[in-house]
């Protein structure tokens, strides 16, 4: 072999080693992504198939939360649509119904969420930015005309 062919070798067996490292860790990663949807994504597309793990965003809709035990239903909504949330646990302190809540579990097939995650927060200005664009777009976000 000549010294360019051991060099376009060396080069070529490199480029496999990464393309392989590459495939793996996409693979890996594959699993973990969760995508963010609204009730309205939901209801309207076919962005999220039953049995896919997703997180939901929205606003608590009022008088919708149920207390069974550690059981609690609520509903998530974007003013058009809405998705009923079924969590067992322990909610975060700050929520309460009409504030910004983002979910994250399973979707059935009848549209509710079996959650294992409750997230919320205390004011729209710390709303992820998927949700703030989700309300924007409704017309129902407030962070710009607070004083």
């Amino acid at each position: 072999m000549t010294r360019k062919q051991k060099r376009l070798a060396v080069i070529g067996g490199m480029g496999a080693v990464l393309l392989v490292a590459v495939l793996l860790v996409m693979t890996a990663l594959r699993d973990e992504i969760v995508f963010f949807y609204t009730p309205s994504d939901i209801i309207t597309g076919d962005k999220a198939n039953s049995g896919q793990r997703i997180r939901l965003g929205g606003l608590v809709k009022e008088g919708s939360i149920v207390r069974n035990g550690s059981e609690i239903g609520f509903t998530v909504t974007d003013t058009d649509q809405e998705i009923s949330v079924a969590y067992t646990g322990i909610l975060p302190d700050l929520f309460r119904e009409g504030q910004g809540v983002v979910t994250e579990g399973v979707i059935t097939p009848q549209n509710t969420l079996i959650a294992d995650t409750v997230l919320a927060k205390h004011d729209e200005n710390y709303v992820p930015k998927e949700v703030a664009d989700a309300l924007k777009e409704k017309g129902v976000w407030q962070g710009d005309n607070k004083p």
